[in-house]
């Protein structure tokens, strides 16, 4: 059976993306691929702070809506819904790239995280991902991608990732239940595990700069990816040439996470 495409191939499909930062973050990577294949943006910001930083990316990508979004505070992530809801009424990409932890629970090791540290941590790094996921399937109508980015470290020991390891880890189990529960929907959902990138995230790292140097050097391919690697990753998955995927974590990491 033939499997008609249309070029480009995510023409008229719309698109949320949320957790830009800056011009380097990983989401600016999905925004930038999903709107090159023709998906039109719906973007968000964190706060006036981040507004600066973001908004003229969302221009740029002649993203039609533009809202703020805090996950932690009540009442943003409905209001961002209900805005692409009456704009288009329907929905067909999610992006969550999202991850915070308090930086005393980050840079310290898992032992002496706090429970306030991880509970903050797993709330907006993880389960703001299910309650996102719970908004957006009555604007799937016709299907849809949802996309959660990980990391190596919620399979491996990474030193100094600390507790973003069992939250990553609980992301990426939540992207196989929420596979599950929502295939019958037609909705796929992927953890994506990109390999180190310079991002302002990342930076909250301990000794990040030598975790660069390392997976440089470990790589198969020899070199480090970057945000547009990882953002026509997600763009590919969204099409239906990967309409049988669902449920996937997808390393985008020069093959590092091959080697021993």
């Amino acid at each position: 059976m033939t499997l008609e495409v249309p070029r480009p191939v995510l023409k008229g499909a719309k698109a949320l993306v949320v957790g830009i930062a800056n011009e380097h973050s990983i989401a600016h990577g999905c925004a930038r691929a999903f709107r090159e294949v023709g998906a039109d943006l719906a973007i968000t910001y964190l706060n006036e702070k981040s507004r600066s930083y973001v908004e003229p990316l969302a221009k740029a990508l002649d993203a039609p809506i533009f809202v703020p979004l805090d996950v932690a505070s009540p009442g943003e992530l409905e209001a961002v819904f209900d805005a692409i809801d009456r704009q288009w009424g329907q929905l067909d990409i999610l992006v969550h790239s999202i991850a915070w932890a308090p930086k005393e629970d980050l840079q310290g090791g898992l032992l002496d995280c706090t429970a306030e540290g991880f509970a903050k941590a797993m709330d907006i790094s993880c389960h703001s991902f299910v309650r996102m996921a719970r908004l957006a399937v009555p604007l799937m109508k016709n299907g849809g991608t949802m996309f959660a980015m990980s990391y190596y470290g919620a399979n491996k020991v990474v030193p100094n990732y600390n507790v973003m390891g069992p939250v990553k880890a609980a992301l990426e189990a939540s992207c196989r239940y929420l596979a599950y529960e929502l295939g019958g929907k037609g909705i796929r959902v992927h953890a994506i595990s990109p390999g180190p990138l310079k991002t302002r995230a990342a930076s909250g790292l301990k000794d990040f700069d030598l975790l660069l140097t390392e997976a440089a050097q470990r790589a198969p391919l020899g070199e480090l990816v970057d945000i547009m690697d990882v953002g026509f990753t997600c763009a590919y998955l969204a099409t239906p040439y990967a309409r049988r995927l669902s449920g996937e974590t997808l390393y985008v990491d020069g093959g590092v996470n091959i080697m021993a």
